[in-house]
């Protein structure tokens, strides 16, 4: 595909000098510059398009045997679990952590979430992960602690909304 390139130029609109009968006062404007515009088109067989950046698969089962199976998608390592859910409008709490959540601070733990599959492309639990979730299977996490990747790898996760509500 060839390369395209155009210009446009804007320029002020000139006035020509007419007789008139009216009264005239003599008004002195200042000269403007003329505005340049141009645009060019390179083909993507010659552009340099930023390496892609690896995303995890993310899949979000519901508590109880039937609900509907949630997938998104999300850029590896730049954003927490919880506003990944947030975001794409995934149920995280149960009614009463609606109201009373720290609002992703770490200090209430009402954001628990497990993790089925995909393990190792979260980060390792955080120290308030390893206090609140001390009793909890090591699957347990919490989403406003958990980062999604690491900015290099690429995977499949598979997280249970609301696991104390899990028919087991």
């Amino acid at each position: 595909m060839a390369a395209m390139s155009f210009s446009v130029s804007l320029r002020p609109p000139e006035f020509p000098a007419t007789a008139s009968n009216h009264r005239s006062t003599a008004v002195s404007l200042p000269r403007r510059r003329a505005l340049s515009i141009s645009f060019a088109s390179v083909s993507a067989e010659t552009s340099t398009a930023p390496p892609a950046r690896p995303e995890i698969e993310l899949e979000f089962i519901g508590p109880k045997p039937g609900d509907a199976v949630e997938r998104t998608t999300a850029i590896s390592g730049e954003k927490l679990l919880r506003n990944i859910m947030l975001d794409n409008r995934i149920e995280l709490y149960a009614a009463y952590g609606k109201v009373m959540n720290c609002g992703g601070g770490g200090s209430c733990g009402t954001c628990i979430v497990e993790i089925i599959d995909g393990q190792d492309l979260l980060n390792e639990r955080t120290n308030t992960e390893l206090r609140y979730l001390k009793k909890k299977p090591e699957s347990w996490r919490l989403a406003c602690q958990t980062i999604v990747g690491n900015k290099e790898n690429s995977g499949k996760v598979v997280v249970q909304r609301l696991p104390q509500w899990k028919k087991r």
